[in-house]
């Protein structure tokens, strides 16, 4: 075996995000604009003023017209006007940078939707850099903004992973990779031939840790699949360096083997580098005003000698995500952080980490509150927020977006495991409640009584919105949906918006959910599901704006969709479609200002489908109260709303007086079957 050809080694620094980082660093000492911005702590509300609506864009599943790129789609004047016109303000565009592996002196395919970065340059898939910056300043003409993506937790197999390995320089340090010596590489898997590396069994991670290579198992494994990932540890083949020595390494990947693990505590600190120079080069270079941070609870890997290594809730994630997001509020942007974690971690991540959290607390308790027409589950995770410390206004409330609807409920499952908690009439240890719950959802979701969805490894179930929907509806055929049970779906779907929408924070809504997607046949993306990874049933491509009508696929390839509501500007042609009466919903939301409200208030029930949040609206413009029915039957029922002024009781979308608060503060709610209603009172309420 040769060492690498020194000009093989140059194109790959060209290509190297570190080397690119490091550059971009260095116009950026001494400047004042720096010193500008508060950064300390972090501001939601302040983020969700500047956008708190947004319309979250999956690329690869975008149809363009012929011949155009989706970036040129993205920036499109009619594209704009249609989504600013239903109360659109921000654009998450998704990751949009190059993305795979280099090979041979080649680029390989992504093999996570564009999670695998490899390159700060836009994927030429998706168009090109100027068509990005055009996005960005076309969406400030409307007074919009977009937002870009960075993934602090690892990247893909490209320039810095294959430097990595030529152990060139400190780019070893990018990683959590380890140089196994040659006599104890009979402990490593063979690599197979075509391959250039293998997952590692339970029993090798084990031994290597006895020897004290690495940290060990981790306590979860995602992406599990027997026989593909069993853990999150894979050993490379043998490799040239650049002085001559061959050497095999061992490096971890939380999530698929062409996603190595970035080491945030190396003496280099090359990965922190690296990720706020991708984080400036969006803010700056594409124009961006807000970045997701991806997978971000995964900075820090400790090793527990006696058990699996501490690998979720660590400090050095705190740390990381403070300085990711301290940079991005000094450079003027906001950041928000994608990851389903304990509500403890991401209480503790809210205090100086990213502005905005995506609400994994709630989200799956809204999914089972529909299933089961009981919101008692979703009551309770409503007022974990609070008990938690964070303010509901700091999280993103959302519909559908490109990953799985995630069930792990890992707050049951991790450090509060063996609390108790009342549910159903009885009380349950976390765990336990944990398992009833999924079993239920399971059940509702998929298998016979939902052939369409599938279940994602371990993780949840893949699905679109419109599919959790027709499973609570008991539709099994989609093929066979009639005009009645579209009207049905769309009416539950309006229900889901109201709930996301009619409280404080960020409400955040799919293509598929602006066109009413079904799931793809798993026929149509059974070539993409090799290694387990089911998702690829929800991501069917679609046309928002009826621009390509005839197109069978996205220009990434995605088959197109079965739509329930149609093209954009076809539904708001019609006041009766599913965009028009999103647009009445969104218009009542940003007029009051809910968006900027308080939560004051999650009352108790006697109906177990009715639902009640009660918030104080900005600028003493009184009180608001989100009053939703998850049954399949009619809801009249008398509440107390305490401390409140007497007066009408105004529906604020149909704007009409529909009863009165009593002096002793009682109110009537009456619903139809998955009815929903946002009311306006007058009156001050006390804090939770």
């Amino acid at each position: 075996m040769e060492r690498p050809d020194p000009a093989y080694v140059d194109w790959l620094l060209e290509q190297s995000m570190l080397n690119n980082a490091r550059k971009l660093a260095s116009t950026y000492s001494g400047q004042g604009r720096f010193w500008r911005q508060p950064y300390a702590e972090a501001r939601p509300r302040a983020a969700s003023a500047l956008a708190s609506v947004w319309f979250t864009a999956y690329p690869a599943a975008i149809i363009t017209r012929e011949g155009e790129s989706v970036l040129k789609t993205l920036s499109d004047p009619e594209f704009w006007r249609a989504l600013v016109s239903i109360g659109v303000q921000g654009v998450h565009t998704g990751p949009m940078k190059e993305a795979g592996g280099i090979r041979d002196g080649k680029k390989t395919p992504t093999v996570d939707g564009n999670f695998d970065r490899i390159s700060f340059n836009i994927d030429p898939q998706f168009g090109t850099q100027e068509e990005f910056v055009t996005m960005s300043r076309n969406a400030a003409a409307y007074n919009a903004i977009v937002i870009d993506d960075i993934i602090p937790a690892h990247t893909g197999k490209g320039a810095d992973f294959r430097l990595a390995e030529m152990a060139h320089g400190d780019y070893p340090g990018l990683y959590h990779m380890v140089e196994i010596p040659e006599e104890d590489w009979e402990m490593l898997p063979e690599i197979s031939e075509g391959r250039r590396a293998a997952n590692i069994s339970p029993a090798g991670v084990d031994a290597l840790k006895a020897k004290g290579y690495i940290v060990g198992q981790l306590r979860r494994v995602i992406f599990f699949e027997p026989g593909v990932k069993e853990t999150d540890w894979s050993a490379t083949d043998a490799i040239v360096g650049q002085d001559g020595k061959t050497r095999r390494w061992v490096y971890l990947h939380y999530f698929k083997e062409g996603q190595p693990s970035l080491n945030w505590l190396d003496p280099s600190f090359a990965a922190p580098q690296m990720i706020v120079g991708d984080a400036l080069h969006s803010i700056d270079v594409l124009g961006a005003r807000g970045l997701r941070l991806d997978a971000n609870g995964f900075l820090g890997v400790e090793i527990q000698p006696s058990t699996t290594a501490w690998s979720e809730g660590h400090p050095l994630s705190l740390v990381g995500n403070q300085l990711i997001a301290g940079m991005v509020r000094k450079a003027g942007a906001f950041s928000f952080q994608e990851l389903n974690l304990t509500v403890d971690d991401i209480a503790a991540m809210s205090k100086g980490g990213a502005d905005l959290s995506y609400d994994f607390i709630t989200r799956p308790a809204y999914h089972h509150a529909l299933l089961t027409g009981s919101a008692e589950f979703l009551r309770m995770m409503l007022r974990t927020v609070h008990e938690f410390g964070i303010d509901p206004a700091s999280l993103i409330h959302a519909l559908q977006n490109h990953d799985e609807l995630t069930l792990e409920l890992v707050h049951f499952w991790t450090a509060h495991a063996n609390d108790t908690y009342t549910l159903e009439g009885q009380s349950w240890p976390g765990s336990i409640m944990r398992e009833h719950i999924r079993d239920t959802m399971y059940g509702k979701l998929t298998g016979e009584a939902a052939p369409y969805n599938l279940r994602f490894v371990t993780n949840g179930v893949a699905c679109t919105t419109v599919s959790v929907i027709t499973a609570a509806l008991g539709i099994r055929d989609l093929s066979a949906i009639t005009d009645e049970q579209k009207k049905q779906i769309q009416k539950l779907h309006l229900l889901l918006v109201m709930y996301n929408a009619f409280q404080p924070g960020v409400f955040a809504l799919s293509g598929w959910d602006l066109v009413g997607a079904l799931p793809l046949p798993v026929d149509a993306v059974e070539h993409l599901m090799g290694d387990g990874d089911t998702r690829w049933i929800e991501r069917g491509a679609y046309d928002l704006t009826g621009a390509n009508p005839d197109a069978t696929h996205s220009e990434a390839g995605l088959p197109r969709a079965q739509t329930l509501y149609g093209p954009l500007p076809e539904q708001l042609q019609d006041p009766d479609s599913f965009a028009s009466q999103l647009k009445r919903l969104l218009a009542v939301r940003q007029a009051h200002g809910i968006f900027a409200a308080q939560q004051v208030l999650v009352p108790d029930t006697e109906h177990p489908g009715l639902l009640l949040m009660v918030h104080e609206l900005p600028d003493n413009r009184g009180t608001q109260i989100t009053a939703l029915n998850f049954s399949a039957e009619p809801v009249e029922e008398v509440v107390t709303i305490p401390n409140t002024v007497p007066g009408p009781v105004v529906d604020m979308v149909a704007e009409t007086i529909v009863g009165d608060l009593s002096a002793a503060g009682e109110l009537t709610i009456k619903l139809g079957a998955y009815e929903g209603q946002s009311l306006r009172i007058v009156g001050a309420l006390p804090s939770i």
